[in-house]
């Protein structure tokens, strides 16, 4: 015969899902600065990013606009960051031409140029995409 303490054990066992304690993301495209670093002439950005969907990405090419330190815009460029692997986290390395690593201000995601999947175009790949930095530079959308 069960005691009622075991049956209670029992039920909170089956009552807290498999997933507590473990780190659980919404699907969706993490897009993390992660390190910016002086080069001769340039400023090269680590970008890591984690695809945390189903789809895997042919295309995914954002359009960002780099503010200055006074919160000018300094540049604007595109940055193609497929292929993108379902599931997979990845590292993108480029280089700003003729910046000053030390005179960003923040960095923006403006929109997506380009979103392909297996399925073809996407529309709402700017909603999946979850922005952050470990850098003083801010990441945003």
């Amino acid at each position: 015969m069960i005691s009622i303490r075991a049956a209670l054990v029992g039920l909170f066992l089956l009552a807290v899902p498999a997933s507590v304690g473990a780190e659980t993301r919404d699907p969706g495209i993490g897009l993390e600065l992660n390190k910016l670093e002086a080069v001769e002439g340039a400023c090269r950005a680590y970008v890591v990013l984690q695809n945390d969907t189903d789809a895997a990405f042919s295309a995914l090419r954002y359009d960002l606009v780099i503010f200055d330190a006074d919160g000018i815009v300094a540049r604007r460029l595109a940055l193609e960051t497929a292929p993108l692997v379902a599931g997979k986290t990845s590292l993108k390395v480029f280089d700003l031409a003729e910046i000053a690593c030390d005179g960003i201000g923040r960095i923006l995601v403006n929109s997506i140029l380009e979103c392909t999947d297996q399925t073809g175009g996407r529309d709402d790949c700017l909603s999946l995409v979850r922005t952050t930095s470990r850098s003083d530079v801010s990441l945003i959308k």
